[in-house]
């Protein structure tokens, strides 16, 4: 069965969308595709001015500029995510917090990513102590049995569904075991997941809202009974973050309740939900891709040593990563009146990044809307870029060559019985379900 997966999109079509570009009202067709657009706003207006009076980026070398000076342009959210967040029902019983603070605010605002150094630093150390090369390294026997046990229920089955019954199932797992989470508190963590970054969408329903709320708030209760007995029954620090967080300092000082638990619901959501979007496009590309799929797999097969054959995926992860990058969308505020290559910002200017178009930008890459496994000296900006680059990126590119390498050694000829669904958002980009069947 030959399964369409990303529909083409007219170049009039991909110009009309640019013009009338709007984040709170995005068509279906940009949400399946918005790569056409992306390419009309680089060579059009790629600093967009919004209707809401921000600004769309979408060149690399624009992004790579707002990224590097983290003095001017702030991650902190407080000033975007009051009114979007902090309104009638939500900042009352039963959601609020006892400050009246809805509780997507408060865990948006208290997250790593979404704050500026110190506190941002502090956060990062702790949390990097526990990420080590060494500590990530021995990830991996457990890693590859995890998959290979996934695998085999595949095998049994026949075929199943490639984002519920893998993609989703190992990040799930691999930060479940870096914060010691019971086995049977697991369940819930993937729908919370969704419904927590879900909220971070630039256009919310009243239900979405009210699910990402009633997330946060569930999630939270979970982690303070997780939070009480690591207290009394401390593990290894070095290999157990929820540990590191809970006893480590830096300069003295220790992360508040608050810090603590909101940066534990950051680290299960942020490494789950872009871990799972890397492995499922990765393994849907492959489909849409088949020459890319046959050269990935004789490169595999003519590596002399594992070595060799982490060199060729990892290749292959940073190249996935760049040409369906898991978080398309990333978010700064000019703290004073600046200029970006030439562009006059007033102070107060919010900036939307668009990583998903800088990461197709043919000033940077070559053919960047072919998918290319081979290429090299790939400066995608799918991690982000300066302080605020992605802490768990190590952990990510480990879990994207084992999947997808022992999936595509393990089944190379899957065959999708279904056209996949797409998730639905601009800001994280990936499927929710793609069934398929070994042939």
């Amino acid at each position: 069965m030959n399964v369409p997966i990303t529909p083409l999109l007219s170049a009039d079509r991909a110009q009309e969308i640019a013009q009338s570009l709007d984040l709170r009202a995005l068509p279906a067709d940009f949400l399946n595709n918005p790569y056409p657009v992306y390419a009309a706003l680089r060579a059009s207006d790629p600093f967009k001015r919004m209707p809401d009076g921000s600004y769309f980026l979408t060149r690399h070398a624009d992004l790579v500029a707002v990224y590097r000076d983290a003095k001017v342009f702030s991650s902190d959210k407080q000033v975007e995510f009051g009114p979007k967040y902090n309104h009638t029902p939500f900042n009352e019983p039963p959601f609020a917090s006892p400050g009246g603070v809805a509780p997507l605010f408060e865990h948006h605002t208290n997250s790593l990513v979404f704050n500026d150094p110190p506190r941002h630093t502090r956060v990062r150390h702790l949390i990097m102590g526990a990420l080590t090369r060494r500590a990530i390294e021995a990830m991996e026997p457990g890693l590859v049995q995890l998959v290979d046990s996934l695998l085999d229920k595949i095998e049994a089955q026949g075929g199943g569904d490639l984002i519920e019954d893998f993609a989703s199932a190992i990040p799930v797992e691999i930060i479940g075991n870096l914060l010691n989470v019971p086995h049977a508190d697991r369940a819930p963590l993937r729908a919370w997941s969704l419904a927590i970054l879900g909220a971070l969408e630039p256009a919310l329903t009243p239900e979405q809202e009210t699910l990402g709320n009633r997330s946060v708030t569930e999630f939270l209760d979970c982690l303070r009974k997780l939070v009480a007995h690591r207290r009394l029954h401390p593990g290894d620090p070095e290999h157990d973050v929820l540990t590191r967080l809970i006893q480590g300092e830096v300069n003295g000082e220790a992360l508040s309740e608050v810090e603590l638990l909101q940066n534990c619901v950051f680290l299960l959501n942020a490494g789950h939900e872009t871990t799972t979007n890397l492995i499922g496009n990765a393994l849907i590309s492959l489909q849409e891709w088949p020459e890319q799929r046959l050269n990935l797999l004789a490169d595999l097969k003519q590596s002399s040593d594992e070595q060799a054959q982490a060199s060729v995926l990892g290749l292959a992860v940073d190249e996935f990563l760049r040409f369906e990058s898991s978080n398309q969308l990333g978010n700064r505020r000019a703290l004073q009146a600046t200029q970006v290559n030439g562009v006059d910002l007033p102070a107060g200017a919010l900036l939307t990044l668009c990583i998903g178009a800088a990461n197709r930008d043919p000033a940077v890459y070559d053919k960047p809307e072919q998918l290319d496994l081979r290429r090299t000296g790939n400066k995608h900006l799918a991690f982000g870029f300066g302080v605020h680059q992605c802490a768990g990126l190590s952990l990510a590119r480990l879990e994207g060559r084992i999947a997808i390498g022992r999936f595509l050694q393990r089944f190379p000829d899957i065959q999708l019985t279904k056209t996949p669904v797409r998730g639905g958002r601009a800001r994280f980009r990936g499927f929710l379900h793609a069934p398929f069947s070994i042939r």
